[in-house]
């Protein structure tokens, strides 16, 4: 059985299971601008302390652990509105995406707090730096559902020790700072050779 995985990893899987394994399998990793800013970003939101105003109380950098999931992260910023309405918020440099990566982040975050503090947590928001807006959302049970898939299949992977192959959605490998490790046109060029050797094979 592998140890608790850290809840981020959860967002590289969504985004490319290969990128997921270089990072927590192989152990790799390699930073270019956006990490960078993403790094900055989050040592600038994590410097900051609780807070209280009126209704509404800020907890920062909250620590969060879940033994049935076997999670365990830090949470940017979880909002209390009322004591008892709980909003988990992450800060990330981008921009709003139109899949789930960045809310199966924060649907997992939702899921430890609803582990630790025995509460329901209904909705989460992500705060894009690039374009400093905030994107709340609601914890469907889609959603839900598609967090614990991933979770599942991390685990799994873990477990078998594998690297999957690259993606083959070439965009997603432009803006990763983890391309020339992975050498994903390599794998896609090997792949088409073998292809094209086993079609005159035939």
């Amino acid at each position: 059985m592998d140890e608790f995985l850290p809840i981020s990893a959860l967002q590289h899987y969504a985004y490319c299971s290969r990128q997921f394994a270089l990072i927590h399998i192989e152990q790799v990793w390699a930073e270019n601008r956006y990490t960078a800013e993403g790094r900055i970003l989050h040592e600038r939101v994590d410097s900051g302390s609780a807070e209280q105003r009126k209704e509404m109380r800020f907890e920062r950098s909250v620590m969060l652990r879940s033994e049935q999931h076997r999670l365990s992260g830090k949470l940017d910023l979880l909002e209390i509105r009322g004591g008892d309405r709980y909003i988990p918020v992450e800060y990330k440099r981008g921009k709003p995406k139109l899949q789930d990566w960045d809310r199966i982040q924060v649907c997992a975050q939702a899921l430890c707090l609803e582990e630790m503090r025995s509460i329901r947590v209904e909705t989460g928001g992500i705060w894009y730096w690039e374009v400093r807006r905030r994107e709340n959302f609601i914890l469907t049970e889609d959603l839900r559902e598609a967090t614990l898939a991933t979770v599942r299949s991390c685990h799994t992977l873990l477990e078998r020790g594998e690297t999957p192959k690259p993606t083959v959605n070439e965009n997603r490998c432009r803006a990763c700072s983890l391309s020339d490790l992975c050498q994903p046109s390599r794998f896609r060029r090997d792949n088409s050779a073998r292809y094209i050797r086993k079609l005159f094979d035939l």
